[in-house]
């Protein structure tokens, strides 16, 4: 690897670099002001306290609610367990079913996995082929004992936008509560739980330029009063939903994103959905079987999910993953390659899902980066297919779905 090449990275739906302007407004608080926000008799904890009730206003105005209705977490997997854990305990009396999707994040999964081990009922649903829910399907899974829809805004892996406000009506006009995982939209597009109808929402800091390791949830306090139960027991921090002493520094730099990215995610989104554009275009023009995964008209400005057909997307990546950061559709699981669950959820062949790629761009990303992964991505597709028996049998016409493969 060349020391001197700059690394491009294409990974932003992972984590984003922490904006320096974030950092510079985090440093005083590790040294100079290093109070306990729960320490109410003296300057150092009142200085503490002050900074965090400056985040959570800063936070709160971004996603236009009020601030006592953010919790802080240590980030959005917690946010989850939080809520659909919480949720699930409080309203016991109430129901015990749950409905969600096949394709959301895994903390949402195996929180409800965990909610079944405690006796509740969790309905999964399939999504349509471009990765949206069918509303009518999601209101005919309502029973009398269902008390709370948990969808995502805005998938990680293919950046689809669900139908908030008419899964919020849904919600509305049945009593149900309403959940959402918003980790991958809040600060890169308008995100309003109130005027959809969302109850209370995941998410996280590390994906907005902030710090890792601090997230919220907000928990709406009238019409309904929504009440969690509290996973982590202690000093009854956060209006005794979260316990445990808050990561000052980490608040801080949370706040500070925020309102950064209420300031700059227009702008944001407008310059990176012409980047994200210029990428597909330039892969769907210069190669053949180019196919990109989920809605193309509901999603998020920066992501794109690409599948080189007969080109195997971890292979793919070892040509260019020392100087492109990128992530494959596949998941390292133990011994076996496992396509991604999302993909496959789209109804998409094993082939595909394993030769699908998802770039993700960020604030920080130049056109300069986006032309040298145009270059290098398809000098690597062109290189894997030169060397595939497969690529030749179907470019001399070979019908691959009638081939028996044998065992070996």
């Amino acid at each position: 690897m060349d020391s001197h090449k700059k690394l491009i990275y294409l990974d932003n739906n992972s984590t984003t670099p922490t904006d320096p302007r974030v950092v510079e407004t985090m440093l005083p608080y590790f040294f100079e002001i290093p109070g306990n926000a729960a320490s109410r008799n003296h300057p150092f904890g009142w200085q503490a306290e002050e900074a965090v009730e400056y985040a959570r206003e800063q936070i709160s105005s971004l996603i236009d609610v009020d601030p006592k209705e953010i919790i802080f977490t240590s980030g959005a997997t917690e946010s989850d367990n939080l809520a659909i854990k919480g949720v699930f305990e409080m309203y016991a009396s109430k129901g015990n079913h749950i409905i969600t999707l096949t394709t959301e994040h895994k903390a949402v999964l195996d929180a409800c996995k965990r909610v079944e081990k405690m006796g509740g009922e969790v309905t999964y649903l399939s999504v349509q082929h471009d990765g949206l829910v069918d509303l009518a399907e999601l209101e005919k899974a309502i029973t009398d004992k269902t008390i709370m829809i948990s969808v995502m805004w805005a998938n990680n892996e293919t950046g689809v936008i669900q139908p908030m406000k008419e899964i919020g009506d849904i919600c509305k006009k049945h009593g149900i509560l309403f959940m959402s995982d918003a980790t991958q939209a809040v600060g890169k597009i308008q995100v309003h739980p109130k005027e959809v109808g969302v109850h209370l929402m995941a998410f996280t800091s590390h994906k907005m330029y902030g710090p890792k390791g601090v997230g919220a949830l907000f928990v709406n306090r009238k019409n309904p009063r929504v009440k969690v139960t509290a996973q982590m027991d202690g000093g009854g921090h956060e209006r005794g939903m979260r316990s445990g002493t808050l990561n000052v520094p980490g608040i801080v730099g949370f706040g500070k994103a925020a309102e950064i990215a209420k300031a700059e995610m227009g702008k944001d989104a407008e310059r990176l959905s012409k980047l994200r554009d210029k990428l597909e275009k330039a892969f769907q023009d210069n190669l053949e079987e180019v196919y990109i995964n989920g809605n193309v008209h509901h999603r998020m400005p920066h992501v794109t999910n690409i599948s080189f057909k007969h080109v195997e997307g971890e292979g793919l990546m070892m040509t260019f993953n020392q100087n492109i950061a990128v992530s494959s559709g596949s998941a390292c699981t133990s011994a076996s390659l496992e396509p991604s669950y999302v993909l496959v959820a789209l109804g998409l062949g094993d082939d595909l899902a394993h030769s699908s790629i998802r770039f993700s761009l960020g604030r920080f990303t130049t056109e300069e980066d986006v032309d040298e992964a145009i270059r290098m991505v398809s000098e690597g597709v062109n290189h894997m297919r030169d060397l595939s028996p497969i690529w030749e049998m179907y470019k001399d016409g070979v019908d691959l779905s009638m081939v028996e493969w044998s065992e070996h």
